[in-house]
């Protein structure tokens, strides 16, 4: 008896230590899974798939299965012409967006002031410049066009850059207050703009689906399209004297390079550009980790795809993912049933009616072919004739948008 207890006992604690852990461990080699988990309810802006955990995928015959090497918490991957989503995970969770979100802060702010506009730059107009901020080397009681801000904001991710083109605005609270109502009106509600360069502050959140949203909107204007598409250009510096030659004395204005940090576009070691594409804007913050929102075209089609923190530890991993569900993108294209729509913003038509393309008032939207340079693909861009009906208020949804030769500017 004493034998059969004993047998018993060993047989109940072989027993719990087998399936104890399981309890507490769900992966392989007893590491805990430390990851945070989406939300079991999100929005359902775009389609209820969209609002669920997880991902979402619908394959037909003949597509591609989906990359198995994805460590994003979020990311979504779209038609940016007819706005289907084609495949998507955790669309709608809310995290922090990084500098991607400097795309709302050029889709609200850019149309404000002409390209060519001076501002001489202020000290008060770069206070509050988070520590650790990228900056593009704005100088005070320097001088600056608004294209070079611009250049700023957009290659570099400058803060300074964000900064001055706000006190510009009115000043940070009023360039927030103008950001958050123009997401709103984009149906992007996922997003609390807390500060309009994406630096880390509490409560300041996005998603996957409403960066792509801000991507899309900002990409219907002309200058965004040029700015994100730009890979290189020449910064201004500071003024200086001439101490030598015939112009001893005079003053004269240094300058000085500078490469976009959209690495899908400049490439660097271990990656190389990639092919098609034109944009947009990438991010890095310690909460955020690294964040993307890429467009790029291939054989006639324009994806747009967000990736953000991954958590592989792959080098270049944002940018890695997300050239993988590009291609998986451009594979799958007509192969898999749409799981959700990017939603048109608030009071937007949508429909063919007069002046639309296919109305009685059709422009001309013929889709052109696209010249590449340097085997880095065109920059995406809108025939003027559906800039012009974008600014009468009618936000193009499956249609065709036609890619003119608008050239990338790249190193060398």
């Amino acid at each position: 008896m004493k034998k059969t207890a004993l047998l018993l006992t060993c047989a109940t604690l072989l027993s719990l230590s087998a399936t104890g852990p399981a309890f507490a461990d769900d992966k392989p080699g007893g590491k805990k899974d430390d990851q945070p988990k989406p939300p079991a309810r999100m929005s359902t802006v775009g389609g209820a798939r969209l609002g669920q955990p997880g991902t979402q995928v619908d394959l037909g015959k003949g597509a591609p299965v989906l990359p198995k090497d994805l460590s994003a918490r979020s990311w979504l991957v779209s038609d940016a012409e007819s706005g289907e989503v084609l495949a998507a995970h955790n669309a709608h969770w809310r995290l922090a967006p990084a500098s991607t979100l400097k795309m709302l802060f050029a889709d609200t702010v850019l149309p404000k002031f002409p390209k060519t506009q001076k501002h001489k730059v202020a000290l008060t107009d770069m206070e509050g410049i988070g520590a650790g901020s990228s900056l593009v080397g704005i100088k005070e009681n320097e001088t600056y066009s608004v294209h070079d801000l611009w250049l700023g904001v957009f290659l570099r991710s400058g803060n300074d850059a964000v900064h001055v083109l706000s006190a510009m605005n009115g000043g940070v609270r009023q360039t927030v207050k103008d950001m958050q109502k123009h997401a709103e009106e984009l149906q992007a509600l996922d997003t609390r703009v807390v500060t309009p360069d994406g630096y880390d502050e509490k409560g300041q959140v996005s998603s996957a689906y409403d960066l792509t949203l801000f991507a899309r909107s900002g990409l219907q204007k002309k200058d965004f399209r040029e700015y994100c598409a730009t890979a290189t250009a020449q910064f201004p510096g500071k003024t200086v004297k001439v101490k030598k030659g015939k112009d001893k004395g005079k003053t004269k204005r240094e300058s000085f390079g500078i490469q976009n940090t959209n690495r899908l576009l400049t490439g660097d070691l271990g990656l190389e550009p990639y092919k098609g594409i034109a944009g947009v804007k990438n991010g890095s913050t310690t909460n955020a980790g690294n964040t993307f929102t890429g467009v790029a075209e291939r054989d006639g089609k324009v994806l747009l795809v967000t990736v953000m923190n991954p958590s592989s530890g792959e080098s270049h991993a944002v940018y890695k993912e997300t050239a993988r569900l590009l291609d998986w993108g451009f594979a799958a294209h007509g192969k898999v049933k749409p799981v959700g729509e990017l939603v048109p913003p608030k009071g937007a038509s949508t429909g063919a009616g007069k002046g639309a393309p296919g109305g009685s008032d059709s422009r001309n939207v013929a889709h052109a072919s696209g010249e590449q340079s340097s085997g880095m693909g065109v920059a995406l861009g809108i025939a003027a004739g559906v800039l012009a009906l974008v600014a009468g208020g009618l936000f193009l949804l499956n249609r065709r948008w036609p890619l003119p030769d608008l050239v990338r500017r790249r190193r060398g």
